[in-house]
């Protein structure tokens, strides 16, 4: 039994609430437990200006930003230059966005999104990832309804969940104080259909087994199951 009562596979309570803001076209409050992003999804009609001209195709980017009062200890905004710790976290949701879109169906539309964690406690980034999917669904159902598309260019579901080992234990879905004091954390992106997207697994303390490796995998699937059928 972990510290706040749940079994090794429970995940926190998870909510998303739609249309939290009023002007993004795709919006979302992600819940995770205590953890809560609000995640919006914004289009452009143009197109990234690296991208060839002659290429006939869409971009996703996202923004992520921890607010100075979601943390415990107040953090300072980062106004000019971006943390690593940012940057990787803002490159992580673009890319799990990415691999479940098509990008040519978007056609030459740059969509934008942005995360805002206003409370953190742990598995904030997976938090960003699983409302920057409901974000996007909303935007694109709109986008489907008013003609600006004529194809759904997602491809499947996705989902994320942080998964670690505390004392031999493998446990899903972590909040804070398992997070800072666990052996082994990882993050993992699949699709609906069980495939990989992204699976970030570091030794924090101690090394981990195949075996081990195996059970991060299958908690990981379970959990993102349960939470797409909560989108």
């Amino acid at each position: 039994m972990r510290e706040d009562g749940r079994e090794n596979e429970q995940i926190r309570r998870v909510k998303f609430t739609k249309g939290f803001t009023k002007h993004a076209p795709g919006s979302v409050l992600a819940e995770f437990g205590d953890t809560k992003v609000i995640v919006c999804a914004s289009v452009e009609n143009v197109k990234p200006k690296w991208m060839p001209k002659d290429e006939v195709s869409g971009w996703i980017s996202a923004e992520y930003s921890l607010l100075p009062s979601s943390t415990n200890v107040r953090c300072q905004r980062e106004r000019t230059k971006l943390s690593g710790r940012t940057q990787e976290i803002q490159r992580l949701i673009g890319r799990s966005i990415r691999a479940c879109v098509d990008l040519e169906k978007l056609g030459e539309r740059t969509i934008t999104i942005d995360a805002d964690v206003i409370q953190a406690d742990g598995g904030t980034r997976v938090a960003s990832i699983c409302g920057a999917y409901v974000a996007l669904t909303e935007l694109v159902n709109k986008m489907m309804k008013s003609g600006e598309l004529t194809e759904n260019p997602i491809i499947e579901p996705i989902a994320a969940i942080s998964v670690g080992i505390k004392n031999g234990e493998v446990m899903a879905d972590l909040c804070y104080s398992e997070d800072s004091t666990t052996d082994v954390d990882a993050n993992i992106v699949m699709t609906q259909s069980g495939k990989i997207i992204e699976f970030q697994a570091t030794a924090e303390g101690k090394s981990f087994s195949h075996d081990e490796l195996n059970k991060m995998y299958e908690l990981a699937q379970d959990a993102i199951q349960k939470i797409i059928k909560l989108y």
